[in-house]
C-alpha cells in the first residue's frame, strides 16, 4: 500500500470517528428538545380533545390542518385509524427519538356526528433532526473530500520529488555516480537534493581516489618487489657468489698461509656484510623489535635509527608505565610513527621533530611535530595518510593531522589504551 492510500485511509478514519461523534451529539440534543416538545404537544391534545367535547363546532378543519406536532384526523363512520410506518429512515429515527408511545391517537365521537382522531405528530420533529442530519453529514462529506484533494495535491508534489530520488538512487546503485537532483521546489526539496549531490560528489570523489589509491598501491608493491629483487640479486647475491667462489678456492689455496688468512677474513667480512642485509631487509618487512623489547625501547630504536638515517634532530617523549597493548596494536601504532617520521623526510623540510607516547587514564596518545614549512591546505591524502588514518581506525582512536604555513605539522593520535 502506497503512503498516499495509507493517508488517504487515517483521514477518513478520522473523519468517520468525528462525524459519529457529531452524528451522537445531535441524537442526544435532539432527545432533549423532542422531549419538551412532546409535551408541550401532549397539551395541545387534551385541550383539543376537552375543547371537541365541549363544542364539536369550535374543531373546523381548516383551523387544525396547520397545526405543528398534533394530527387531527377526520374518521368516517366505520374508517379506522392508519398504522404508522414500520419501515425506512423515518420509522427508525421515529423509533429512536419517542421511543414511549406518546404519539397513540385518542379517536373522538363528537355530538355532532362526526369522528376524529387527535394524536401527536413526530413527523416534524423526525424531519427537523433528518434535515440537521443531512446538513452533518453533506459538510463532513464536503470537508473530507476538500481535505482528500489537497493531501493528493501536497502529497503528489512531495511523491514527485521521492520518485526523482529513488530513481537517482537506482542509478546510484547501479554505479552511475554522475547523476544529481534538481534543486528546486519547496525548501525541503532543494535541500534534499543539496545533501544528495554533496553525497553523490563525495562518493564520486571517494571512487577516483580508490581507483588512484588502488593503482598506486599496485605500483608500490611491484616497486618494493623491483626492491626486493634488486636487493637479493645485487648486493645479497653478489656478497653469496663471492662466498662462494672463495670457498672454492679455499683447497687451492690452503698451502699458503698468508693467502688463506686473506681469504678467510675476506669470507668473514661478505658473511657479516651478507647478515646486516639481511637484517636490514627483515626489518624493513616487519619490526621484528616489537617481538623482543618493549614498545617504548622499540620507538626509542625506531627513532635513533631514523635519526642517524636522515640526520634529523628527532627528540622522543615516553610514559614511563605504558598499557600493554595487543601485538596487533603495537605494530599498527609502529608502523603509524614510522609512516610519520618518513613523511617528514619527504614532505616537511624540517629539521627538528619533537615524538611523544603518553599514557593518562584509559587513553593512549601519541603526537608528532615538526618545525617544517607547513601548508595553508594539506595535500590530498595519498597512500600514506590514508594507510596512517586505516590504521587509527585499527587502533580505535582518531587521527588529526594540522599544519600551518611556516609553523611545521602536527600529527595526533587519540586511543584507547586496550589492556591484553
Amino acid at each position: 500500500m502506497s503512503a498516499l492510500w495509507r493517508i488517504n485511509l487515517w483521514v477518513c478514519g478520522f473523519f468517520a470517528l468525528v462525524t459519529c461523534a457529531c452524528t451522537a451529539l445531535l441524537m442526544h440534543q435532539a432527545l432533549a428538545d423532542v422531549e419538551r416538545e412532546l409535551q408541550s404537544a401532549e397539551a395541545v391534545v387534551h385541550y383539543l380533545s376537552e375543547t371537541a367535547a365541549r363544542d364539536p363546532a369550535s374543531l373546523q378543519p381548516r383551523l387544525t390542518a396547520s397545526l405543528r406536532h398534533v394530527r387531527v384526523h377526520w374518521l368516517g363512520p366505520d374508517e379506522t385509524l392508519p398504522a404508522p410506518e414500520q419501515d425506512g429512515l423515518d420509522a427508525w429515527l421515529g423509533r429512536l427519538l419517542f421511543a414511549q408511545a406518546r404519539h397513540s391517537a385518542q379517536v373522538l365521537d363528537l355530538a355532532d356526528g362526526r369522528r376524529v382522531a387527535i394524536a401527536v405528530d413526530p413527523r416534524d420533529e423526525i424531519d427537523e433532526v433528518w434535515d440537521s442530519l443531512q446538513q452533518l453529514l453533506g459538510v463532513c462529506a464536503l470537508a473530507l473530500a476538500l481535505s482528500l484533494l489537497t493531501i493528493r495535491w501536497a502529497v503528489r508534489r512531495g511523491m514527485g520529488v521521492l520518485d526523482e530520488l529513488l530513481l537517482a538512487l537506482q542509478h546510484v546503485c547501479s554505479g552511475r555516480l554522475n547523476v544529481r537532483l534538481r534543486g528546486a521546489g519547496v525548501p525541503e526539496a532543494q535541500q534534499l537534493a543539496q545533501h544528495f549531490n554533496r553525497m553523490t560528489d563525495a562518493l564520486e570523489q571517494a571512487r577516483t581516489d580508490n581507483t588512484r589509491l588502488t593503482q598506486t598501491l599496485l605500483a608500490v608493491q611491484e616497486q618494493e618487489r623491483t626492491r626486493l629483487a634488486q636487493t637479493l640479486h645485487d648486493d645479497l647475491g653478489q656478497y653469496l657468489a663471492g662466498i662462494r667462489a672463495q670457498v672454492c678456492l679455499l683447497p687451492l689455496i690452503a698451502h699458503q698461509p698468508a693467502t688463506l688468512a686473506r681469504t678467510v677474513q675476506l669470507l668473514e667480512e661478505h658473511c657479516e656484510h651478507l647478515q646486516q642485509g639481511f637484517r636490514e631487509l627483515v626489518h624493513d618487512l616487519y619490526p621484528v623489535a616489537l617481538q623482543h623489547l618493549p614498545m617504548a625501547e622499540a620507538f626509542a630504536m625506531l627513532v635513533t635509527q631514523w635519526r642517524a638515517s636522515h640526520g634529523i634532530d628527532c627528540q622522543l617523549h615516553v610514559s614511563q608505565a605504558l598499557p600493554p597493548l595487543s601485538p596487533g596494536h603495537k605494530t599498527h601504532l609502529y608502523r603509524l610513527l614510522q609512516e610519520a617520521l618518513t613523511n617528514i623526510v619527504r614532505h616537511a623540510d624540517a629539521s627538528q621533530v619533537h615524538v611523544r607516547l603518553q599514557h593518562r587514564g584509559a587513553r593512549l596518545r601519541l603526537w608528532v611535530r615538526d618545525n617544517g614549512q607547513g601548508a595553508q591546505h594539506p595535500q590530498r591524502p595519498g597512500v600514506g595518510l590514508h594507510s596512517m588514518y586505516e590504521r587509527a581506525r585499527c587502533l580505535g582512536g582518531e587521527l588529526k593531522i594540522v599544519s600551518h604555513p611556516g609553523k611545521g605539522w602536527a600529527l595526533a593520535l587519540d586511543m584507547p589504551a586496550e589492556a591484553l
